[in-house]
Formats: structure tokens, C-alpha cells, sequence
């Protein structure tokens, strides 16, 4: 099968983090942003970080997330245990090349800080309106980019946008019928957000 040079093998997912346990290696610079945008967007996330020096920004964050586990020591293998997701957030390219292998033959999936092609996922821009969560990616090539279509984005989105999920959630509880139903007559419902005025 010819490989198509221009796919973009990115599936977008999200965790539950009240789930999953995320373990992040470094309590520098890097570390504290990927703790800080883990925490914004999930307050109960169960993070552990690993590091022999971390930042007060990120003792800060403890004091105010149960949560969040700060662990004083250099990584080792044996940090990995019990977790599902590894963010490495260090400026030693020897370490992360490491925690990569670990996680590799582990089969745990990893993120090494702004190097795409190490990563198993990447971390994404988020439009938070509410309930609605949009996740944006430029497939690792310009976050600062992802960054200003979530700016544009959450203006352009109205505030009124969480009540309008609210009714649909509860006409989706009173509706009678199989999923596939109730699939159809939510489609029709909200088939007027397709159009555009003329």
C-alpha cells in the first residue's frame, strides 16, 4: 500500500484524567507549563512529578490541587509504575531519550516536550466553553499557532453556548427510542446551527 506523504496520522482523544495517572518527568520551566495546562483544563488530574529541583510555581499548584504528587529524586524506571500517561519535560536530550525507551517497552504512551517526532500524543490547544472542549493541533509543527486559533476561536464562540448543551442534554433524556434514533431526531434539532446568513 502507497503511503499518503500528506496524512495526518492524529487522532484526537480526551482523557478522562479522574482515570488515568500522569506521571511528569522535570520541575523546571517546561514541566511547570505542562503542569499548569494539565491543571487548568482538569483541576482533579492525578499528576506526579519526578525531579530533584522543582520550581515554586509548581509547589504553588499542591497547595491548591489534592491531586498533584511532587516526588524529590532523579528518574528512574521504576517511576513509571501505576502510570498510564509520561510527559518528559526536561532540557536533557540524554534523559528524554530515556524515559521514551522506558515508556516504549513499557507500552505506556509518552509526550517528549517539544520534540514531536519522540511523541505519542501531543498537547494540545483547548477552547473550553463550558461543557464543549475543542482540542486544536498543528500536528506538532506550530503551537503558536494552535494558540492563536483557540484565541479566535473563544471569541467567536457566545457564552450562551453551555445553556444550549444543557437543553439538548435534556431533550436527549426524554426522547423515546434506540440510540440510532435518537441520533436522527438530534440531528434534525440542531440541523439550523449548518446554516449560514445569507
Amino acid at each position: 500500500m502507497e503511503k499518503n506523504v500528506d496524512a495526518n496520522p492524529l487522532f484526537p482523544v480526551f482523557f478522562r484524567t479522574d482515570k488515568v495517572k500522569i506521571l511528569i518527568v522535570g520541575g523546571g520551566a517546561v514541566g511547570t507549563e505542562k503542569v499548569s495546562a494539565i491543571l487548568k483544563h482538569c483541576p482533579d488530574a492525578r499528576i506526579r512529578v519526578v525531579a530533584p529541583e522543582i520550581r515554586e510555581e509548581i509547589l504553588d499548584l499542591k497547595k491548591k490541587h489534592e491531586g498533584l504528587d511532587l516526588v524529590y529524586k532523579l528518574y528512574d524506571r521504576s517511576d513509571l509504575l501505576s502510570f498510564n500517561l509520561v510527559i518528559s519535560a526536561t532540557c536533557f536530550t540524554e534523559l528524554n531519550a530515556q524515559v521514551q525507551k522506558d515508556c516504549n517497552e513499557a507500552s505506556i504512551l509518552c509526550n517528549i516536550a517539544d520534540t514531536p517526532e519522540r511523541c505519542d500524543f501531543y498537547m494540545c490547544s483547548v477552547v473550553t466553553k463550558g461543557d464543549l472542549k475543542i482540542a486544536i493541533s498543528t500536528n506538532g509543527k506550530s503551537p503558536t499557532m494552535a494558540k492563536r486559533i483557540r484565541e479566535w476561536m473563544e471569541d467567536l464562540l457566545p457564552a450562551s453556548l453551555q445553556q444550549v448543551l444543557d437543553n439538548l442534554h435534556q431533550l436527549r433524556e426524554k426522547m423515546k427510542g434506540d440510540f440510532e434514533s435518537k441520533v436522527q431526531q438530534l440531528d434534525a434539532l440542531t440541523e439550523v446551527m449548518k446554516k449560514r446568513d445569507e
